[in-house]
């Protein structure tokens, strides 16, 4: 992300801050901070749009959604262009992490769109299959808030954001305020496809700003960022009773096993501890590798490493995005040297005026070390060796964090049986981070990591309140169990708990 600084303001002014690049310490201009008058005013145009916008067929809306590929790919280079300059990000990593998915996600909610929001008809069991017809219509929420992160921010903007809009709500986000020109594009490109203005819009501001939409009227938030943030934005919507979603990061933990492809785990180990800066919530920080095969993995790991450029252009890796991340790697390399780890690669800040660290690999970690325990966020690949799988579940699970995990093996059924003994919102096999982008794939974490899910087969409804319409059969005067009771009452109920539930074979009908 861009460096962000405050500006002086006068009394009655706007607070506005300016933002340098995290590349080369070059001015990227400055923003205005959105108030809590601007958040209710934002919020009341949302309101009053939604029943229009939620008023349209839904396959009306899914048409504009998957329009916005178009303008996607159109405006590809604007949009790459801003992440690049307030992130630094290399333009394969500006492609694949977020156009790509992007672009995927557009067409894939878009497509199914009609068959998740439409009625379902549910078929009732036992006694009231007779006499009763249940519906479930999935109705939207109303007013939806979306406050989302700096290390990829535009696709973890749009996907929660194209969501919402497909299932009918009205939206408004906040991006991160230290990336909000590649925030804003995802509002713009929405709008150029054919979203009205108000069904969604974008607020630039910081802490205060999201404050501020979470405590207006609002009717769900879904939020991306940090522990900490993420407690205080729970304890508002629990009082208030509206749902959040909430994503808060990870220590993602990456197991290789005797039989791993060591080719395969060591480019892994490299690329996921390390792509987009290692500045990813899915990223590969903590690695355990059985002991037998520790030493070749660990090779071919500082090889893989060493080869890695890192700079301002056409390097494998560019900038931390900003300098209090830059702070926080190095504080977790330097902690964990003064414990006893070896930097085999790297480990320190790199060279140039913007905000570098070296591609690093450390050996002879362990959980006394804040490199194992707490969020680094940096190019790090930490490893830790171990005797056996046994104790690579144990240290995996040996963690406030529990977003995901990696196991690399040979054989499919190791990851299956290791996996379920992971307590993590989900396990990949020989590969990491990829979760996030297979739509199908509930996605969200344990523990401290979060709380609900996004993606899944049923993403849009997550953005609708299930409303079950129970619908009856016949045309009848009276229940046989209202006012007035009576002996008929009694044995009508008796008649049927014995012939109902007294009979295990029609109890097994039932059912």
């Amino acid at each position: 992300m861009a460096i962000v600084e405050p500006l002086a303001a006068a009394a009655g002014e706007r607070r506005r801050w300016a933002l340098t690049s995290p590349v080369d310490g070059s001015a990227l201009g400055e923003w205005e901070v959105a108030t809590a008058t601007d958040v209710d005013e934002a919020l009341a145009r949302a309101r009053r749009a939604q029943p229009e916008w939620a008023a349209r067929p839904v396959t009306e809306r899914a048409a504009i959604i998957r329009g916005a590929v178009d303008v996607l790919l159109a405006r590809k280079e604007e949009i790459v262009e801003a992440l690049r300059a307030e992130t630094g990000k290399p333009r394969a990593e500006a492609l694949t992490i977020e156009i790509l998915p992007s672009c995927d996600f557009l067409n894939h909610w878009g497509a199914r769109a009609k068959r998740q929001l439409r009625d379902e008809r549910k078929r009732l069991h036992g006694y009231l299959l007779p006499v009763k017809k249940l519906t479930v219509n999935y109705q939207p929420l109303g007013v939806v808030g979306v406050i989302t992160p700096w290390n990829a921010p535009f696709v973890l903007s749009l996907n929660p954001v194209v969501q919402a809009l497909l299932a009918g709500n009205t939206v408004v986000l906040k991006p991160s305020e230290v990336t909000p020109r590649s925030g804003e594009w995802v509002v713009r490109v929405l709008r150029e496809a054919g979203v009205p203005d108000d069904v969604v819009q974008v607020l630039h501001g910081d802490g205060e700003t999201g404050a501020a939409m979470v405590a207006g009227d609002i009717d769900k938030i879904t939020f991306t960022g940090s522990v900490a943030t993420g407690r205080k934005i729970a304890e508002v919507c629990g009082r208030r009773l509206i749902p959040c979603t909430l994503e808060l990061g990870g220590k993602d933990a990456m197991i290789v096993c005797a039989d791993a492809d060591l080719e395969r785990a060591a480019a892994g180990a490299v690329y996921l501890s390390m792509f987009n800066t290692g500045q990813v919530c899915l990223s590969v920080e903590r690695i355990y590798v059985v002991e037998a095969v520790a030493d070749e993995f660990i090779r071919k790991v500082i090889e893989k490493a060493r080869a890695i450029t890192y700079g301002a252009e056409n390097k494998d890796m560019g900038p931390l995005f900003s300098d209090r991340q830059l702070e926080i790697v190095r504080r977790h390399v330097e902690q964990a040297k003064d414990k006893g780890a070896v930097a085999a690669v790297g480990g320190a800040p790199g060279a140039g005026d913007g905000l570098f660290f070296q591609p690093t690999v450390l050996v002879d970690v362990d959980h006394s070390m804040d490199l194992m325990t707490q969020e680094t966020f940096g190019p790090v690949a930490a490893i830790m060796r171990v005797r056996d799988e046994d104790e690579a579940v144990r240290l995996a699970n040996d963690s406030e964090y529990g977003l995901s995990a990696s196991v690399f093996t040979r054989d499919p059924a190791t990851v299956e049986r290791i996996g379920k003994r992971l307590i993590t919102g989900s396990v990949v096999h020989n590969d990491a981070a990829t979760i996030y982008g297979v739509a199908e794939a509930p996605f969200g974490g344990r523990k401290s990591s979060g709380v609900g899910q996004v993606n899944g087969v049923d993403a849009l409804r997550k953005y609708t309140h299930a409303q079950p319409i129970l619908i009856a059969r016949w045309a009848t005067k009276s229940e046989h169990v209202w006012y007035p009771y009576s002996d008929k009452t009694l044995e009508t109920l008796e008649s049927i708990l014995r012939y109902a539930f007294g009979n295990r074979f029609v109890r097994r009908l039932m059912s």
